[in-house]
């Protein structure tokens, strides 16, 4: 018999699982997400990154190519399309990647959207390491022109002390990272932090608690108690069992499907070899077929299936989302 303090490994997903986005293994129906109105618009500015990370979700790298470069063309266009959808309520547009600073359309990219009518906002999730640090005089000539309350940037740092965060993503890693973080609050852009919940066994209130120490003997103005200033995402393993959510799983857990991701933001991305981008139902999901939603935003205006490991994880038990 097992120690009763004792950690069990996790299970392994159920291979019956997550294979019909109709219905569970057990039978019962899936849920799904109806489109509540496009809020988020992603760009998968490409898979290539500075750094290998270990358990980065979509196996970004120096080499990985799967997703290539988005085009400032390409954005403007889609940025045209989410303009024509009925109502317009779109309100931010993310950049994420691979490392978004590695595509050289970037600043431009950010101007086109500062630039839009209807104050739209701008959010890049960054390592904030060189490739960031090449991009200050644009930057600062995007700080000069629009200001920094519409300009977010999201810097990952896994952990407020530098060993786990290195462990991670490699040596040195979190004092660049933190240099570049230091940076941008010296120069009164808007910053904020994406964290992992689960490193080691602390609760959240310790985690929150670590960070509004660095944050504090940095002076980096965030405040660890923002669930957006510093966002602390579950830990994201597709091969570990997990529930699935059925339609009976929002009263049970007292959630509601529109406050999913998938309800109001989707994500262009464009695939390796492929003759124009294509729109996913979310930032976590690039690679999975059944997530591909289309060519436009307007064919993508459609329910989604939670069908993923994911879904339920992250967005549904986790309580996540790349946006607020």
């Amino acid at each position: 018999m097992a120690h009763p303090g004792a950690i069990h490994p996790p299970r392994p997903l159920d291979p019956a699982k997550f294979r019909d986005p109709r219905i569970t293994a057990k039978g019962e129906p899936r849920a799904s997400v109806a489109p509540a109105g496009l809020r988020t618009l992603w760009f998968n500015t490409g898979t290539l990154c500075n750094i290998t990370c270990r358990g980065c979700y979509i196996e970004s790298s120096p080499r990985n190519d799967a997703l290539s470069y988005l085009t400032l063309a390409e954005v403007e266009a889609f940025l045209d399309q989410a303009a024509a959808l009925p109502g317009a309520p779109l309100r931010e547009v993310g950049f994420t990647g691979g490392e978004p600073f590695l595509n050289r359309d970037l600043p431009a990219m950010l101007r086109a959207v500062l630039s839009r009518p209807g104050s739209l906002r701008a959010l890049v999730l960054t390592n904030a390491m060189r490739p960031m640090r090449r991009r200050e005089r644009e930057l600062l000539a995007l700080r000069d022109a629009f200001g920094t309350e519409r300009l977010i940037l999201r810097v990952s740092l896994d952990h407020y002390d530098a060993a786990p965060h290195d462990l991670e993503r490699g040596e040195g890693s979190f004092a660049k990272a933190l240099d570049g973080l230091v940076w941008l609050a010296r120069h009164g852009f808007t910053v904020h932090v994406a964290g992992r919940a689960a490193f080691g066994r602390e609760s959240e209130a310790e985690m929150r608690a670590g960070f509004a120490r660095l944050f504090a003997a940095q002076g980096i103005p965030i405040d660890a108690a923002d669930p957006v200033a510093l966002m602390l995402f579950p830990e994201m393993d597709a091969t570990q069992d997990v529930p699935e959510i059925t339609t009976a799983c929002w009263g049970i857990l007292g959630k509601r499907p529109e406050d999913m991701m998938c309800a109001t933001s989707r994500m262009v991305v464009k695939r390796k070899g492929a003759a124009q981008p294509s729109v996913v139902a979310c930032t976590l999901l690039p690679y999975d077929p059944q997530f591909d939603l289309g060519a436009t935003l307007a064919e993508a205006d459609r329910p989604v299936a939670l069908n993923h490991p994911h879904c339920a994880k992250f967005c549904v038990l986790g309580g996540a989302a790349c946006s607020r």
